[in-house]
């Protein structure tokens, strides 16, 4: 049976030599390769579907770009995970794994079935449209603070007053939730973290919520507008009196892993240099092996 590729790529960035490794991959192997309509003008040459075609009908996704990229794609296959290996052609990347150099070693993995799958959890609203793979955020629209009362499982816990509000996964723990002062939270918990952005009054530490509660905030008479973004995309506004709910759903994506332990030791490089406090002699072991000789025995050697 032939299985069907997807591929979901970055807007702008130069991604040909990419798709040009992809599509000699999907030749030698059966395998059909299908695009957004969105992205066609981008990829020609490839059957173009409408979004919600083109989530029912792919096996498997490859994300061209960085972590925003790859975000979409789990956004677009939530409603029945299937598993994406991100690409990376953007720049920080904490999500995305491969390089483009490395592509075609991470092809011939996938034909052997040499990786694993990382399941990802995402927070829903009571929009369905609504899922944050990283957060949802209240900002405040204009001038005041962003004032919401907090509810958990139907009980008050008192309420925020500041310039913005984080409720994050795990993933997106080391995004604006950790730059506002939150924990990091290890991928493998099934939590949920609301941090307050410089707390004026209220509740003015972050709190870990476990992943059967549901969060209710409710925007205060005495609050700026609200605004709610999802990913760092802007969604909707809340008026006086709104209400955002969240909850955490578990195993919403399916990330593929091509060697978790490179992975994680990458991403720890990249939060220690986001002044995560790592010594210098724990830095080091992060460095490769083959590099480290030279930068301990600094510029002199």
């Amino acid at each position: 049976m032939t299985e069907t590729l997807g591929l979901v790529v970055h807007p702008t960035k130069p991604v040909d030599s990419s798709v040009r490794k992809i599509a000699a991959y999907a030749g030698a192997h059966d395998v059909r390769i299908v695009v957004r309509a969105a992205d066609a003008p981008r990829v020609p040459g490839f059957d173009a579907l409408p979004d919600a075609e083109f989530a029912g009908a792919v096996d498997w996704i490859i994300s061209l770009g960085g972590d925003g990229t790859m975000l979409g794609a789990l956004r677009l296959v939530m409603a029945r995970p299937v598993p994406v290996l991100g690409v990376n052609h953007g720049n920080l990347g904490f999500l995305v794994e491969v390089f483009p150099a490395q592509l075609e070693e991470a092809l011939e993995a996938l034909v052997h079935n040499d990786f694993t799958i990382e399941p990802h959890s995402c927070l829903v609203t009571g929009s369905p449209s609504v899922a944050g793979f990283n957060d949802l955020v209240l900002t405040r629209l204009g001038r005041g603070a962003v004032s919401v009362d907090l509810t958990v499982n139907g009980l008050q816990y008192g309420y925020y007053k500041c310039d913005a509000l984080v409720v994050a996964t795990p993933t997106g723990s080391t995004a604006y939730n950790y730059a506002a002062g939150g924990p990091v939270v290890s991928p493998s918990a099934a939590a949920m973290v609301v941090t307050p952005v410089a707390p004026m009054a209220g509740v003015s530490r972050s709190v870990v919520f476990g992943p059967n509660d549901e969060v209710r905030l409710h925007v205060a008479g005495d609050s700026a507008a609200v605004g709610v973004e999802v990913d760092g995309v802007e969604s909707e506004t809340l008026a006086h009196d709104g209400v955002l709910t969240a909850r955490l759903r578990q195993d919403a994506a399916k990330v593929v892993r091509l060697s978790a332990g490179k992975h994680a030791s990458r991403s720890r490089v990249k939060l220690s240099l986001l002044d995560l406090p790592v010594r210098p002699d724990q830095l080091l072991e992060l460095i490769p092996g083959h590099l480290r000789p030279r930068i301990a025995g600094g510029p002199g050697e």
